[in-house]
């Protein structure tokens, strides 16, 4: 039987990207169907979250779906000790479709290959968010009429950002031309830099975070210092506010720059900027719902016609 799990973004052709942002723009038209009524929806979060997790167990409440899961390990059998396997194998005869965040990169790839029931990566460690991906892609593309040859900045956490990882992947099929603005303790691995040459992706890495270096700037995608991947905390403090985004810096941006942020944010976007109008990323959190009710219905085998 195919395996319709949703591990990364890689696995997304550029005509499933688009596809995907249809089903996406269905759902926000009309968000409430019953189209999963009957269904058992697991959410199984290892690793704390607020909006991924809400923002399922929402689609999957507004198309008909139950949910079981936990948001505490602590509470479950794994604090007995059982192993990861066990755990999903005893989901998967509960539920139909597991979402899953975990701390460990490549969980959400085992967890696939060993679960009879299709597996949507909520998140594994510092590596894919492959949800988050598409609900970034539905943004730009709402926000920017398409998803060609735009101006990416990616800013703050580059090395433990799953998010940007995802979104640098996604994007190779658009001809974007990204700049890497992080501190050398914090920039994109070399293995990403690595895909944009084998990909034809343009790039460039920059220190600096000024109105200067901004103000071409389509899309101006802000992340948060993780202090949750950090081994060693004076490393932390030493990076955590090194770039903050402040609205007099936006002055000069293009008039269709929009501001991105996978949420939640600490210190690196100002208050300032809330109001500005090219400010983005509570309407992107909402968009999340959109998105994530179009990948729980893919997954379970749903088509656009289904949809309607």
């Amino acid at each position: 039987m195919e395996n319709r799990s949703l591990v990364t973004i890689a696995d997304y052709s550029k005509e499933k990207i688009l596809y995907m942002i249809e089903m996406a723009k269905k759902f926000e038209n009309s968000p409430n169907r019953k189209l999963l009524e009957g269904k058992v929806i697991a959410t199984l979060f290892f690793e704390p979250s607020t909006r991924t997790r809400l923002s399922f167990e929402t689609a999957a409440n507004r198309l008909g779906a139950k949910i079981i899961g936990f948001a505490d390990p602590k509470a479950t059998s794994s604090t007995k000790g059982e192993i990861l396997k066990d755990t999903i194998i005893m989901v998967s005869n509960y539920a139909d479709v597991i979402v899953m965040r975990h701390y460990l990169e490549g969980a959400a790839r085992y967890a696939s290959e060993i679960s009879p029931v299709p597996v949507v990566n909520a998140g594994d460690g510092a590596n894919q968010h492959p949800s988050q991906t598409m609900l970034d892609l539905y943004s730009i593309y709402k926000t920017q009429g398409t998803l060609e040859n735009l101006n990416i900045y990616l800013v703050g956490d580059l090395k433990y950002g799953r998010t940007v990882h995802s979104l640098l992947m996604a994007m190779r099929f658009f001809n974007p031309t990204f700049h890497f603005i992080a501190p050398e303790e914090l920039k994109m691995p070399e293995e990403y830099k690595l895909y944009c040459k084998e990909h034809g992706i343009k790039y460039t890495e920059h220190v600096d975070f000024n109105e200067e270096i901004i103000a071409e700037a389509d899309i101006l995608y802000m992340t948060r210092v993780q202090k949750e991947r950090f081994t060693d905390l004076m490393e932390y403090e030493r990076v955590k506010n090194i770039y903050i985004l402040r609205d007099k810096m936006l002055e000069n941006t293009r008039p269709n720059l929009r501001i991105l942020h996978p949420l939640p944010r600490v210190n690196e976007i100002a208050y300032d900027v809330d109001d500005n109008p090219k400010a983005y990323y509570f309407q992107q959190a909402q968009n999340g719902l959109y998105a994530r009710e179009a990948i729980l219905c893919d997954v379970l085998g749903m088509t656009l016609e289904d949809i309607g």
